[in-house]
């Protein structure tokens, strides 16, 4: 046992890749199981990270969440800034420009209003809990376009770590309310063909929401909505840090 552990702390990354893995099959498992594919994975293990979290900083006392237990220190490299920077670019680059116009002018403007009024919500949300400073509020609001957008804001424009927590948890509620409610309404909003499953993307934008809520309707849809939603992700994280903050900061 103690050569098993050894060989666990000295290969700490390897040790992360594996615990993912393994929480990832178990979210998709209980998807697949309990919520029938409504709820899907990745907000399932995403929720189940934000729980493992809270209860290594309540076992351990310390501020990093599951890294800082010793044997699973190698998921602060994981989990940090530079592989999740590099995943959003890699995600970004793997969408065509080209096939973004099959979607029409449309579809280019359901992006920004979608970023925009996600952001409206979420920095008015902000507002209402009392937060005031631009950072905050910009954070907070970032949060509520996506789960991902929200940590690249914060983190480019200086937000604290409590704050960072508080936008992923907003993009996970949007996500999670995304892919129960898209099931329900495709039928009167004609969520039924590729061009009304790129607008959609293009206005809600998380794409794990997206892509639950549309498995949950009709899987021929999935691609659409998810490559308008991909776009959304990267224009929330152009304008996040930017645009909308230089914004705020006018405005407070």
């Amino acid at each position: 046992m103690q050569t098993l552990l050894g060989v666990v702390a000295a290969n700490g990354l390897i040790t992360a890749f594996t615990l993912v893995g393994l929480t990832v099959w178990l979210s998709y498992w209980l998807s697949r199981v309990l919520t029938h594919g409504r709820i899907h994975g990745s907000a399932i293990a995403i929720i189940l990270g934000l729980g493992a979290a809270w209860w290594a900083g309540k076992l351990t006392g310390g501020t990093r969440g599951v890294a800082d237990i010793s044997l699973l220190s190698g998921l602060g490299l994981m989990g940090g800034g530079m592989l999740r920077d590099f995943g959003i670019v890699s995600t970004a680059f793997g969408v065509q420009l080209s096939e973004l116009r099959k979607s029409g002018v449309v579809g280019v403007i359901s992006i920004f209003v979608g970023v925009l009024v996600s952001f409206i919500v979420g920095a008015v949300v902000a507002i209402g809990f009392g937060y005031r400073d631009a950072i905050s509020i910009t954070t907070i609001g970032a949060g509520a376009v996506t789960y991902i957008v929200g940590p690249v804001t914060g983190a480019a424009i200086g937000a604290s770590s409590e704050v960072l927590a508080l936008s992923v948890a907003a993009g996970v509620v949007k996500a999670v309310m995304v892919m129960v409610a898209t099931p329900m309404v495709a039928r009167y909003i004609g969520l039924n063909n590729p061009q009304t499953a790129m607008v959609f993307g293009g206005l809600m934008g998380t794409t794990s929401g997206v892509a639950g809520g549309l498995a949950a309707t009709d899987p021929r849809l999935v691609p659409y909505g998810a490559m308008t939603a991909t776009f959304y992700t990267g224009v929330g994280c152009l304008l996040g840090p930017s645009l909308l903050y230089f914004a705020v900061r006018a405005l407070v």
